[in-house]
């Protein structure tokens, strides 16, 4: 398989991947405050700077792309066709460093929750998996009362 793109236009394309403020993590936000949660964003003082932080709670959560993070068994993890020691080597990073500040955040006594770019289609279970790992909001208010 030949890239159609040269390697400056390839160059520019992939620099232009956003890491913060993606579709996803700002679906998972929306429904986060909807539901009555308050967080901060992307604290660069912990490990793998998680994009959404409850401080209050201990508890951290990460938005990963699937193709980026190597969502497991997703079809959105595929790897190029060219260059695979390339995209291999920097996959095998990636994964790497996902789990060790996973593992850096849990020994800081931090709880963390992975939400994948694909599973953020179904609101309904995004929905549940956060007030399953955050618990009630804080001011008393009632899922799905407003």
């Amino acid at each position: 398989m030949v890239d159609r793109l040269t390697p400056e236009a390839r160059s520019r394309l992939m620099a232009a991947v956003k890491g913060k403020n993606t579709t996803p993590e700002l679906k998972v936000r929306k429904l986060a405050h909807s539901l009555g949660f308050r967080f901060r964003l992307h604290r660069r003082d912990l490990p793998g700077m998680p994009d959404l932080v409850f401080p209050t709670r201990r508890k951290v959560v990460f938005v990963h792309g699937c193709f980026w993070h190597r969502h497991p068994g997703c079809r959105k993890a595929s790897t190029p066709g060219t260059h695979s020691d390339f995209w291999e080597a920097k996959f095998s990073r990636n994964v790497e460093r996902d789990a060790r500040n996973e593992r850096l955040l849990r020994d800081a006594g931090w709880d963390v929750l992975v939400i994948w770019e694909c599973e953020t289609r179904d609101a309904a279970a995004v929905t549940e998996r956060l007030t399953a790992f955050l618990g009630p909001p804080a001011g008393g208010k009632r899922i799905g009362s407003d």
